[in-house]
Protein backbone atom coordinates (compact mmCIF):
# COMPACT_ATOMS: atom_id res chain seq x y z
CA UNK A 1 0.00 0.00 0.00
CA UNK A 2 1.24 3.40 -0.14
CA UNK A 3 1.98 5.53 2.64
CA UNK A 4 -0.32 7.36 3.26
CA UNK A 5 -2.78 4.24 3.75
CA UNK A 6 -0.25 2.64 6.35
CA UNK A 7 -0.06 6.10 8.18
CA UNK A 8 -3.73 5.91 7.90
CA UNK A 9 -3.73 2.33 9.19
CA UNK A 10 -1.48 3.35 12.17
CA UNK A 11 -3.92 6.32 13.43
CA UNK A 12 -6.95 4.47 13.23
CA UNK A 13 -5.47 0.97 15.03
CA UNK A 14 -4.10 3.64 17.94
CA UNK A 15 -8.03 5.17 17.69
CA UNK A 16 -9.34 1.74 18.27
CA UNK A 17 -7.42 1.47 21.72
CA UNK A 18 -9.57 2.48 24.57
CA UNK A 19 -7.44 5.39 26.54
CA UNK A 20 -9.86 6.29 28.93
CA UNK A 21 -7.76 4.88 31.83
CA UNK A 22 -4.22 5.81 29.88
CA UNK A 23 -2.12 8.69 31.22
CA UNK A 24 0.14 10.51 28.74
CA UNK A 25 2.87 9.55 28.49
CA UNK A 26 1.14 6.22 27.68
CA UNK A 27 -1.17 7.30 24.94
CA UNK A 28 1.90 9.38 23.33
CA UNK A 29 3.99 5.66 23.64
CA UNK A 30 1.24 4.13 22.01
CA UNK A 31 0.41 6.63 19.38
CA UNK A 32 4.39 7.20 18.43
CA UNK A 33 4.12 3.01 18.65
CA UNK A 34 0.93 2.97 16.06
CA UNK A 35 3.20 5.09 13.44
CA UNK A 36 6.21 3.91 13.88
CA UNK A 37 4.98 -0.05 13.45
CA UNK A 38 2.87 1.15 9.91
CA UNK A 39 5.59 2.35 8.71
CA UNK A 40 8.75 0.06 9.86
CA UNK A 41 8.72 -2.58 7.00
CA UNK A 42 9.32 0.24 4.70
CA UNK A 43 12.78 1.34 5.89
CA UNK A 44 14.21 -1.28 3.34
CA UNK A 45 14.05 1.80 1.00
CA UNK A 46 16.51 3.75 2.54
CA UNK A 47 18.47 0.35 4.14
CA UNK A 48 19.80 -0.89 0.33
CA UNK A 49 22.66 -2.96 1.82
CA UNK A 50 22.48 -6.09 -0.29
CA UNK A 51 23.06 -6.80 -3.67
CA UNK A 52 19.81 -7.84 -5.05
CA UNK A 53 19.08 -4.04 -3.75
CA UNK A 54 21.52 -2.19 -5.29
CA UNK A 55 20.71 -4.13 -9.08
CA UNK A 56 16.56 -3.80 -8.42
CA UNK A 57 15.41 -1.69 -5.85
CA UNK A 58 11.94 -3.24 -5.99
CA UNK A 59 13.40 -6.58 -5.70
CA UNK A 60 14.92 -5.88 -2.16
CA UNK A 61 12.45 -3.39 -1.09
CA UNK A 62 9.11 -5.27 0.45
CA UNK A 63 11.80 -8.07 0.74
CA UNK A 64 13.27 -8.91 4.15
CA UNK A 65 11.35 -6.89 6.29
CA UNK A 66 7.90 -7.62 5.32
CA UNK A 67 8.56 -11.00 6.34
CA UNK A 68 5.56 -12.30 8.81
CA UNK A 69 9.39 -13.91 11.17
CA UNK A 70 10.83 -10.33 11.25
CA UNK A 71 7.12 -9.05 12.55
CA UNK A 72 7.95 -9.78 15.99
CA UNK A 73 11.45 -8.03 15.82
CA UNK A 74 10.00 -5.04 14.38
CA UNK A 75 7.56 -4.79 17.21
CA UNK A 76 10.18 -5.54 19.92
CA UNK A 77 12.26 -2.87 18.49
CA UNK A 78 9.56 0.03 18.68
CA UNK A 79 8.18 -1.52 22.25
CA UNK A 80 12.07 -0.65 23.29
CA UNK A 81 12.36 2.28 21.76
CA UNK A 82 9.06 3.67 23.42
CA UNK A 83 9.97 2.08 26.83
CA UNK A 84 13.42 4.16 26.22
CA UNK A 85 11.44 7.55 25.54
CA UNK A 86 8.32 6.95 27.85
CA UNK A 87 9.47 4.47 30.38
CA UNK A 88 6.02 2.72 30.00
CA UNK A 89 6.10 -1.28 30.19
CA UNK A 90 1.82 -1.59 29.10
CA UNK A 91 1.74 -4.59 27.63
CA UNK A 92 -0.77 -2.92 24.83
CA UNK A 93 2.28 -1.01 23.41
CA UNK A 94 4.11 -4.38 22.01
CA UNK A 95 0.42 -5.79 20.93
CA UNK A 96 -0.52 -2.24 18.71
CA UNK A 97 3.03 -2.44 17.33
CA UNK A 98 2.95 -6.48 16.15
CA UNK A 99 -0.31 -5.46 15.06
CA UNK A 100 0.44 -2.92 12.98
CA UNK A 101 3.24 -4.11 11.57
CA UNK A 102 1.05 -7.89 10.36
CA UNK A 103 -1.09 -5.36 9.09
CA UNK A 104 1.67 -3.36 6.80
CA UNK A 105 2.59 -6.87 5.81
CA UNK A 106 -0.43 -8.53 4.99
CA UNK A 107 -1.94 -5.21 2.89
CA UNK A 108 0.87 -5.26 0.94
CA UNK A 109 0.76 -8.76 0.46
CA UNK A 110 -2.63 -8.45 -0.89
CA UNK A 111 -2.05 -6.24 -4.16
CA UNK A 112 0.10 -6.96 -7.45
CA UNK A 113 3.46 -5.45 -6.27
CA UNK A 114 3.65 -8.48 -3.48
CA UNK A 115 6.10 -9.11 -0.53
CA UNK A 116 8.77 -10.95 0.59
CA UNK A 117 6.00 -12.62 2.88
CA UNK A 118 8.42 -15.93 3.92
CA UNK A 119 11.64 -14.83 3.69
CA UNK A 120 14.19 -15.56 4.72
CA UNK A 121 12.96 -19.49 4.32
CA UNK A 122 11.18 -18.47 0.82
CA UNK A 123 12.60 -16.16 -2.18
CA UNK A 124 8.61 -16.25 -3.25
CA UNK A 125 6.81 -13.57 -3.85
CA UNK A 126 3.37 -13.57 -2.24
CA UNK A 127 1.37 -11.39 -4.78
CA UNK A 128 -2.29 -12.07 -4.55
CA UNK A 129 -3.80 -8.87 -5.94
CA UNK A 130 -7.11 -8.59 -4.90
CA UNK A 131 -6.76 -4.78 -3.93
CA UNK A 132 -4.94 -1.91 -5.26
CA UNK A 133 -1.79 -0.32 -4.04
CA UNK A 134 -4.21 2.51 -3.13
CA UNK A 135 -7.48 1.86 -2.25
CA UNK A 136 -10.06 4.61 -2.31
CA UNK A 137 -12.64 2.94 -0.53
CA UNK A 138 -10.81 2.18 2.63
CA UNK A 139 -9.90 6.10 2.49
CA UNK A 140 -13.68 6.71 2.07
CA UNK A 141 -14.34 4.53 5.00
CA UNK A 142 -12.29 5.81 7.40
CA UNK A 143 -12.79 9.85 6.46
CA UNK A 144 -16.86 8.64 6.99
CA UNK A 145 -15.57 7.39 10.62
CA UNK A 146 -13.56 10.56 11.26
CA UNK A 147 -16.40 12.69 10.36
CA UNK A 148 -18.56 10.80 13.05
CA UNK A 149 -16.02 11.00 15.62
CA UNK A 150 -16.46 14.85 14.90
CA UNK A 151 -19.97 15.10 15.25
CA UNK A 152 -21.01 12.63 17.80
CA UNK A 153 -21.19 13.37 21.66
CA UNK A 154 -22.29 9.97 22.60
CA UNK A 155 -20.03 6.87 20.90
CA UNK A 156 -16.74 6.52 22.32
CA UNK A 157 -14.37 7.47 19.79
CA UNK A 158 -12.52 3.59 19.98
CA UNK A 159 -15.91 2.02 19.24
CA UNK A 160 -16.25 4.42 15.90
CA UNK A 161 -12.86 3.08 14.75
CA UNK A 162 -13.44 -0.17 15.71
CA UNK A 163 -16.44 -0.18 13.57
CA UNK A 164 -14.83 1.36 10.49
CA UNK A 165 -12.11 -1.29 11.07
CA UNK A 166 -14.73 -4.04 10.65
CA UNK A 167 -16.12 -2.04 7.57
CA UNK A 168 -12.21 -2.33 6.36
CA UNK A 169 -12.12 -6.32 6.84
CA UNK A 170 -15.48 -7.18 5.33
CA UNK A 171 -14.59 -4.43 2.21
CA UNK A 172 -10.93 -6.48 1.57
CA UNK A 173 -12.72 -9.96 2.69
CA UNK A 174 -15.50 -9.13 -0.35
CA UNK A 175 -12.61 -7.91 -2.48
CA UNK A 176 -10.34 -11.38 -1.38
CA UNK A 177 -13.25 -13.60 -2.62
CA UNK A 178 -13.86 -12.37 -5.95
CA UNK A 179 -10.45 -12.07 -6.89
CA UNK A 180 -9.90 -15.55 -5.89
CA UNK A 181 -13.29 -17.00 -7.68
CA UNK A 182 -11.98 -14.82 -10.69
CA UNK A 183 -8.45 -16.25 -10.54
CA UNK A 184 -9.62 -19.97 -10.14
CA UNK A 185 -11.48 -19.81 -12.97
CA UNK A 186 -8.35 -18.19 -15.05
CA UNK A 187 -5.79 -21.37 -13.70
CA UNK A 188 -8.13 -23.58 -15.83
CA UNK A 189 -7.79 -21.74 -19.06
CA UNK A 190 -4.09 -20.64 -18.81
CA UNK A 191 -0.35 -22.08 -17.93
CA UNK A 192 0.52 -19.29 -15.62
CA UNK A 193 -1.88 -16.49 -14.13
CA UNK A 194 -1.71 -13.42 -11.97
CA UNK A 195 -4.29 -10.86 -11.03
CA UNK A 196 -4.35 -6.85 -10.28
CA UNK A 197 -7.18 -5.29 -8.49
CA UNK A 198 -8.40 -1.97 -9.99
CA UNK A 199 -9.65 1.24 -8.08
CA UNK A 200 -12.80 0.17 -9.01
CA UNK A 201 -14.71 -2.38 -6.27
CA UNK A 202 -15.31 -5.56 -7.67
CA UNK A 203 -13.15 -4.71 -10.99
CA UNK A 204 -9.84 -6.90 -11.55
CA UNK A 205 -7.61 -7.54 -14.52
CA UNK A 206 -6.57 -11.28 -15.25
CA UNK A 207 -3.23 -11.84 -16.67
CA UNK A 208 -2.78 -15.35 -18.48
CA UNK A 209 0.49 -16.87 -20.29
CA UNK A 210 -0.75 -19.66 -22.83
CA UNK A 211 2.29 -20.61 -25.44
CA UNK A 212 4.33 -18.20 -25.66
CA UNK A 213 0.66 -15.46 -25.70
CA UNK A 214 -0.26 -12.86 -22.61
CA UNK A 215 -3.70 -12.86 -22.39
CA UNK A 216 -4.96 -9.42 -20.52
CA UNK A 217 -8.72 -9.37 -19.54
CA UNK A 218 -10.68 -7.08 -16.84
CA UNK A 219 -13.13 -8.98 -15.00
CA UNK A 220 -15.56 -8.90 -12.53
CA UNK A 221 -17.70 -12.10 -11.09
CA UNK A 222 -20.58 -10.95 -13.11
CA UNK A 223 -18.86 -9.97 -16.46
CA UNK A 224 -15.74 -10.66 -18.38
CA UNK A 225 -14.83 -8.74 -21.72
CA UNK A 226 -15.41 -10.08 -25.00
CA UNK A 227 -11.81 -9.23 -26.84
CA UNK A 228 -9.07 -10.09 -24.31
CA UNK A 229 -5.70 -7.74 -25.14
CA UNK A 230 -3.05 -10.65 -26.07
CA UNK A 231 0.54 -9.34 -26.23
CA UNK A 232 3.19 -12.31 -27.85
CA UNK A 233 6.07 -13.04 -25.95
CA UNK A 234 9.24 -13.85 -28.18
CA UNK A 235 10.30 -17.75 -25.82
CA UNK A 236 12.63 -18.62 -28.46
CA UNK A 237 15.01 -15.83 -28.17
CA UNK A 238 18.42 -16.56 -26.49
CA UNK A 239 18.77 -14.81 -23.68
CA UNK A 240 22.14 -15.02 -22.92
CA UNK A 241 22.96 -11.82 -23.81
CA UNK A 242 20.27 -10.07 -22.28
CA UNK A 243 21.52 -11.37 -18.69
CA UNK A 244 25.12 -10.99 -19.15
CA UNK A 245 24.98 -7.40 -20.38
CA UNK A 246 22.18 -6.40 -17.36
CA UNK A 247 21.91 -8.32 -14.44
CA UNK A 248 18.98 -6.64 -13.62
CA UNK A 249 16.67 -8.65 -16.36
CA UNK A 250 17.67 -11.65 -14.37
CA UNK A 251 16.09 -10.26 -10.91
CA UNK A 252 13.17 -8.94 -12.61
CA UNK A 253 12.63 -12.38 -14.28
CA UNK A 254 12.56 -13.52 -10.40
CA UNK A 255 10.72 -11.60 -9.28
CA UNK A 256 7.96 -10.85 -11.77
CA UNK A 257 5.34 -13.93 -11.87
CA UNK A 258 5.83 -13.82 -15.46
CA UNK A 259 7.69 -11.49 -18.05
CA UNK A 260 7.01 -10.46 -21.60
CA UNK A 261 10.06 -11.44 -23.98
CA UNK A 262 10.56 -9.05 -26.60
CA UNK A 263 12.99 -7.43 -29.24
CA UNK A 264 11.25 -4.80 -30.76
CA UNK A 265 13.15 -1.35 -31.41
CA UNK A 266 16.65 -2.78 -32.07
CA UNK A 267 16.75 -4.14 -28.17
CA UNK A 268 16.50 -7.61 -26.59
CA UNK A 269 14.68 -6.89 -23.36
CA UNK A 270 11.89 -8.38 -20.80
CA UNK A 271 9.20 -6.55 -19.28
CA UNK A 272 6.54 -7.48 -16.69
CA UNK A 273 3.01 -6.36 -18.89
CA UNK A 274 0.69 -5.60 -15.65
CA UNK A 275 2.81 -2.14 -14.82
CA UNK A 276 2.34 0.73 -17.45
CA UNK A 277 3.00 4.29 -17.20
CA UNK A 278 1.53 6.38 -19.85
CA UNK A 279 1.10 2.99 -22.23
CA UNK A 280 4.91 1.55 -21.41
CA UNK A 281 6.17 -0.78 -19.50
CA UNK A 282 7.51 0.82 -15.94
CA UNK A 283 9.28 -2.91 -15.07
CA UNK A 284 11.61 -3.10 -18.36
CA UNK A 285 15.18 -4.22 -18.54
CA UNK A 286 17.08 -4.01 -21.79
CA UNK A 287 19.94 -4.39 -24.21
CA UNK A 288 20.75 -3.02 -27.17
CA UNK A 289 20.94 -5.36 -30.07
CA UNK A 290 24.32 -5.01 -32.58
Amino acid sequence: MDTITHTLFGLTTYGMVDKREKDRPTKRALLFTALAASQAPDLDIVARVTETGRVMDQMWHRGLTHSIFVAPIWALIIYVLAYVIWRRKDRMIFYLALVNVFIHIGSDSLNAWGTGFFEPFSSMRVTIGVIPIIDLVVWTIFLGAFLIKKWSKTVQPHRIWRIAWVIVLLHVGAQAIQGMMIHEEARDQYEQTTLTASFIPGHFTVYGKEDGKIYIDDQTIWSTSSDPEIIVSEEQEDLTPLLEGNPRAEVLMAWSPFVVITTEDGVLGVYDPRFNRSGAPMLFEYVELE
